[in-house]
């Protein structure tokens, strides 16, 4: 899905910000574990550029009184997106309606770049979770160096 994210959990889980009304949200909504994958990629082109894919399930809080922690993930997700700041939940001006949702990965596959020349494969779990902050930011440092 191509969809914005953030980085406010510390289990390496992602928020989102969950529309309704576009067709991946329906998608998910109709799974029947709400299951998604979210791919991250680094700039074009592509191939030669570390990329990552999450696959794992959707957590979306349609009442938003029960998000945890729900004002720290807005002002998380708002410093990485500050123009959502118009499709925010339980915003009676937003365009449409919106909850938060966690993208709680199940499997990470990673693709450094070419195969003869860079990691291609899944990387445990417990290592992407336990991955620090800033191999967000570098695809193929840590995730990589630690496998």
């Amino acid at each position: 899905m191509q969809e914005y994210y953030a980085s406010c959990h510390t289990n390496g889980s992602l928020t989102l910000l969950f529309l309704p009304i576009s067709r991946h949200s329906q998608n998910i909504l109709h799974s029947n574990h709400h299951a998604a994958s979210l791919s991250v990629s680094s700039a074009l082109p592509a191939a030669r550029s570390p990329r990552v894919s999450l696959i794992g399930n959707v957590t979306v809080y349609t009442n938003t009184t029960v998000v945890p922690n729900r004002n720290a993930i807005q002002s998380c997700y708002l410093a990485r997106h500050p123009d959502a700041r118009w499709w925010l939940p339980d915003d009676d001006d937003a365009a449409h309606i919106a909850y938060w949702a966690r993208l709680d990965p199940e499997s990470v596959y990673f693709v450094g770049g070419f195969g003869d020349k860079h990691f291609i494969g899944y990387i445990p779990l417990e290592i992407y979770q336990g991955a620090p902050a800033s191999a967000e930011v570098s695809l193929q440092g840590s995730l990589v160096e630690q496998y």
